[in-house]
């Protein structure tokens, strides 16, 4: 694999030849339905695979038993690595797996199986997003092994060889014993969601349910309003008010440690308040995991939404191939200079479908849990969001406008602002790391680097 890539992902899985693949499977479907569903498996986790970023930092590679490369680029394509995996149990081909993509100058490397309906390209995602700030990231099965595996490059000579080693592989304790080894060798990790997977009988519902197709149009029917705080008791209370009542919305306060007034006044007109430390992405996870709505608005607790805006979102969901949207951007001041911050914004959402967080973003409950929620990273959360639905569908930009503060305008400048707001984006596309570029923000605005 090209050395440039800094991360990997490896696939395991087996070529379909029947009699030879899910064998446990063979008394009920036959040795060709376990070798067809042993390949539909494993197409349905690369499509999976194929909707993450093909940025230069991502390399993909097919770790494979049974076959050979010829045969598994004839099934799978061209566009990944293909290497066997090594002798031994499944611990020794991981360990080597994961020692060769280090080599190789990966400094994050995950591993997944082919055998989980239910992984997605979220999930995957966001193994390597913890993985910024773990050194071991799990992803637990429902029968007590894991589906991911994924480790830091500096905790490989901690990690290797107990996390491959004196385990039964077979056993419903690989998880819980791995969990032990990795406290006992210091090691810092994430669990993911826990999945179920496919190798006995009882389990192929399972994936019969994943396949199920719903042809039905997504009609949602309740909005919940998700609203990162932290000190603003000065705008709070115009935000809420702008929603507006209504049994099809709820609004959620996710205060950031204020010391100002900011949770009384959210909780005397009705919001539902509750806590997370910052920064802002961490906030607003934290709120959609505690919604009730079909559909996840994000909204700025300086900025205010139009009147009907949930008429406006619900329609929205009508047009093809809609994942996300959001609206344009009408800056809260007569400034004049203020006219041309609102026309480049809106050009950029209308033309590259690129809208930045203060138009209050929103999408399907479903389909953001499903990418991982926003990235736990320190600033630049709304775009990295924004570019992976870029990669799932059409981004709606609404005609009507959010009104929002121009108080960073005011503050420091609208040309500096704009300097320096293009500089943090151009930093993170060149992939500076985002604790980097919050730091050096915070210290360009003279402010705490909590957004």
């Amino acid at each position: 694999m090209p050395i440039h890539f800094k991360k990997h992902l490896i696939v395991f899985t087996r070529y379909p030849e029947p009699g030879k693949t899910k064998t446990r499977l063979i008394p009920l479907i036959g040795a060709q339905g376990a070798a067809d569903l042993q390949r539909k498996m494993t197409e349905h986790t690369l499509s999976q695979v194929k909707r993450l970023s093909t940025s230069r930092e991502l390399a993909v590679e097919i770790r494979y038993e049974g076959g050979d490369k010829n045969l598994m680029q004839t099934w799978l394509g061209q566009d990944f690595e293909y290497r066997p995996q090594d002798s031994g149990d499944l611990g020794r081909r991981m360990k080597r797996s994961l020692e060769d993509a280090f080599r190789a100058g990966a400094t994050q490397a995950v591993i997944i199986g082919t055998d989980i309906p239910d992984i997605t390209n979220g999930i995957i995602q966001k193994a390597f997003d913890a993985l910024k700030l773990k050194n071991l990231v799990l992803g637990p099965a429902k029968d007590g092994g894991y589906y991911l595996i994924g480790l830091q490059k500096n905790s490989l000579s901690q990690a290797i060889p107990d996390l491959f080693t004196g385990i039964n592989w077979g056993s419903g304790d690989v998880i819980e014993k791995t969990i032990k080894i990795a406290k006992k060798s210091g090691l810092s990790f994430t669990l993911l969601d826990v999945l179920k997977d496919v190798d006995n009988p009882e389990d192929l519902m399972i994936w019969e349910r994943s396949q199920h197709t719903n042809t039905s149009a997504f009609n949602p029917d309740r909005i919940s309003i998700i609203i990162p705080a932290i000190n603003e008791a000065d705008n709070i209370a115009k935000t809420i008010e702008s929603i507006g009542p209504g049994d099809k919305k709820e609004v959620i306060v996710v205060d950031g440690r204020s010391n100002d007034d900011t949770v009384g006044i959210a909780k005397s007109l009705g919001a539902r308040v509750i806590t997370s430390a910052p920064p802002r992405a961490r906030q607003m996870n934290r709120g959609a995991g505690q919604a009730t709505g079909d559909v996840l608005v994000f909204l700025h607790a300086d900025t205010r939404l139009p009147e009907k805006f949930e008429d406006f979102i619900f329609n929205s969901f009508k047009q093809p191939k809609m994942v996300a949207g959001a609206f344009q951007l009408r800056m809260d001041s007569p400034m004049p200079g203020l006219r041309l911050i609102e026309r480049i914004a809106n050009w950029r959402s209308r033309f590259l479908k690129m809208p930045y967080g203060d138009q209050a973003i929103f999408l399907s409950s479903k389909l953001f849990h499903n990418l991982g929620g926003f990235p736990d990273i320190p600033i630049m959360e709304d775009f990295e969001l924004v570019r992976r639905l870029q990669k799932q569908g059409n981004i709606i930009i609404l005609p009507a406008p959010v009104f929002t503060s121009p108080r960073r305008w005011q503050n420091f400048g609208i040309l500096r602002t704009t300097l320096i707001n293009q500089l943090v984006i151009a930093a993170y596309v060149m992939g500076i790391a985002p604790e980097v570029i919050a730091r050096w923000y915070g210290r360009s605005k003279g402010v705490s680097e909590r957004r």
